[in-house]
C-alpha cells in the first residue's frame, strides 16, 4: 500500500526561489509537452505514417531542444521538466480510459508543483536534500517506514510542502479499532455529525461562515486594485492564506472526528448522500460545502481499512430520517423543519438525527451479519452435518 505524508517545507530566501524556478520548469514543460501533443495528433490524424505523440517521445525531443532553446530548464534539477511530461503521459492515459477529462494547461500561482524520483532525493530526519539546491528543513519526520518511491513539492499560499509518498508493508501500521460495538453516523448542517450512542451532538467548526466577512472584505480590495500592481499582488496573496486557512480548519475537524471514531468502533454506518444534488438548493449549498461531506466519507473508509474496521455505506434511498427505530413504521413525509416527531404507531417520540444515526446503526450491523453467513453454510460445507447456529460476534484483535 502506497501512503503519502505531506510534510511542511521551512526554506531560506535562496532556497525558495530555486523552489519556484523548478516548479517553474516543470509547469513550462508540461503546457509544452501538452502543445505538442496536440500539434502531432493533429498531424496524425491527417497522415497516419507519422508516429503518435507519446510521453516518451516527447520527453526525448525536449531533451535534445532544450540546451539551444530553453537554457534556463537546466539550473534546476532534470526531475521537473521530466516528471512533468510523465505526468501528461498520465493524464492522457486517464482521459482516454474514461476517468477524467482532457488534460487542460497550467497556470502559475495555482499550480505550482514539481516531482522528484526516489533516486534523486533523501531524507535524513527533519530534512531533505533536493538536487542542485542542497538540505531544506522539514517541520516534522517522515511518520510512515517502508520504500519511498517518490516526492512532489508543492506551494500553498506561500508555502512550500513536500508530499513523500511511501510503500508500506501492509496497512495496518495503526492499532486496531476498540471495538466499542458498532455506530451510525448521521450527517447535517446544525451538527455535524449525531452518533446513535446518544453522545452530544457534535458541531462542526463552520469556517467558511465564520471567516465570510473577512473573504468578502478581501475579495472586494482585490477587485478595486489595478492588475500587474503590487498591490494587488499583496491583497492576492492574503486572500490565498485566508482560504487555505478555511481549508485547514476544516480539514483539522474532519481528521479529528474520522480519528476518533475509528479508533473506538469496528463496525460505522453511513449516509450515501447526493451531495452534487443537495448542492443544488441554493439555501444550503453554502453550509453544506462547508462541512465537508464527501471528506468526512474518504477520510472514514480509508482510516477504518487501516484499523481493520468496515465501513458500511447505506442505499441512498434509505429512509433513515423517516423510520421508526423501534417499531420499523415509515411516515410519508418528514420536512426539514421538523426536527423531532412521533410515531404513528408506537406513539415514540424522536429526535429526527439521533433517530437516523440509530437506524444506520442497525443497518450496518444487519449487513454485517448477513454477509458473513453461518458456519459450514452453503453447498461447498466441509462438514457432512452441518453445525448448530451459534451468536455471531466481531471478531476483536488485542492492541
Amino acid at each position: 500500500m502506497i501512503i503519502a505524508h505531506r510534510i511542511a517545507l521551512d526554506p531560506n530566501n535562496a532556497q525558495a526561489t530555486y523552489l519556484a524556478r523548478a516548479a517553474g520548469a516543470a509547469r513550462f514543460a508540461y503546457n509544452w509537452a501538452l502543445a505538442e501533443w496536440k500539434r502531432q495528433y493533429e498531424a496524425w490524424k491527417l497522415d497516419n505514417s507519422l508516429p503518435k505523440p507519446s510521453q516518451l517521445a516527447l520527453r526525448r525531443q525536449l531533451n535534445s531542444i532544450k540546451r539551444e532553446q530553453y537554457p534556463w530548464l537546466l539550473d534546476v534539477t532534470k526531475n521537473a521538466p521530466q516528471m512533468a511530461i510523465i505526468q501528461l503521459g498520465a493524464a492522457f492515459s486517464n482521459f482516454f480510459a474514461g476517468r477524467a477529462k482532457y488534460p487542460q494547461f497550467r497556470k502559475k500561482g495555482i499550480h505550482d508543483r514539481f516531482s522528484l524520483t526516489n533516486d534523486q532525493f533523501s531524507i535524513d530526519g527533519s530534512r531533505i536534500r533536493i538536487p542542485n539546491l542542497g538540505w531544506v528543513r522539514m517541520r516534522e519526520a517522515l511518520r510512515f517506514d517502508g520504500k519511498i518511491t517518490s516526492a512532489t513539492i508543492s506551494r500553498l499560499a506561500g508555502r512550500w510542502f513536500v508530499s513523500i509518498a511511501v510503500e508500506t508493508r501492509d496497512d495496518s501500521h495503526l492499532p486496531q479499532a476498540e471495538n466499542q460495538g458498532a455506530v451510525g453516523v448521521d450527517l447535517g448542517l446544525s451538527a455535524l455529525a449525531t452518533l446513535s450512542t446518544g453522545e452530544p451532538p457534535i458541531p462542526g467548526p463552520k469556517p467558511h461562515k465564520a471567516l465570510l466577512a473577512r473573504q468578502r472584505r478581501l475579495s472586494r480590495s482585490l477587485s478595486r486594485k489595478l492588475k500587474g500592481s503590487a498591490n494587488r499582488r499583496k491583497v492576492k496573496a492574503k486572500l490565498g492564506r485566508l482560504h487555505a486557512r478555511i481549508a485547514a480548519i476544516r480539514n483539522d475537524a474532519l481528521h479529528q472526528l474520522t480519528t476518533d471514531l475509528t479508533r473506538r468502533f469496528h463496525t460505522i454506518g453511513i449516509e450515501n448522500l447526493h451531495v452534487r444534488g443537495m448542492m443544488k438548493n441554493r439555501s444550503m449549498a453554502r453550509s453544506i460545502t462547508d462541512m465537508g461531506f464527501f471528506e468526512f466519507r474518504r477520510q472514514l473508509e480509508y482510516k477504518a481499512a487501516m484499523r481493520g474496521g468496515r465501513v458500511v455505506v447505506a442505499d441512498r434511498w434509505f429512509a433513515s430520517s423517516k423510520t421508526c427505530s423501534a417499531c420499523g413504521y415509515k411516515v410519508d413525509s418528514l420536512p426539514l423543519s421538523m426536527r423531532r416527531w412521533a410515531c404513528l404507531a408506537c406513539n415514540t417520540n424522536h429526535d429526527r438525527d439521533v433517530n437516523a444515526a440509530i437506524n444506520l446503526r442497525n443497518m450496518a450491523v444487519s449487513s454485517t451479519v448477513s454477509a458473513c453467513g453461518e458456519e459450514g453454510a452453503g453447498r461447498c460445507r466441509k462438514t457432512a452435518v452441518k453445525p448448530a447456529s451459534v451468536k455471531q460476534e466481531v471478531s476483536v484483535v488485542p492492541v
